[in-house]
């Protein structure tokens, strides 16, 4: 846990902010449009809402965004995630690779004409 409060659905939109900007951060420098942050964004705020419940945690927010931030980018994805997840020591970051790889050994890829 971050220590962070819960916040309430009508607090969703400060929240949908604070997604845009960390998710910003971690995607500086990368080819990644603030189109695509925005509808990141608008994603991870439909699954919480999806969730029914009128209290949602900082920390469901975090992991709503993790997954969609991996397909986004991955080098976004270790950026925010090394601070979501509070990353220490090099072994952290070497399991978040080895699990980046893993995932992508098993993505079929098109084949090539």
């Amino acid at each position: 846990r971050n220590g962070t409060a819960p916040a309430s659905l009508s607090g969703l939109w400060r929240s949908r902010e604070k997604i845009v900007a960390g998710v910003r951060k971690a995607c500086q420098g990368r080819p990644v449009t603030e189109d695509d942050i925005a509808l990141l964004a608008q994603g991870v705020e439909e699954s919480i809402r999806s969730l029914g419940s009128s209290i949602i945690d900082a920390n469901d927010i975090g992991r709503a965004i993790l997954g969609p931030l991996r397909e986004l980018d991955t080098v976004a994805y270790l950026r925010f995630a090394s601070v979501y997840s509070s990353f220490t020591t090099l072994d952290d970051f070497e399991h978040a690779i080895a699990e980046l790889r893993s995932r992508q050994d098993r993505t079929p890829t098109a084949p090539t004409p």
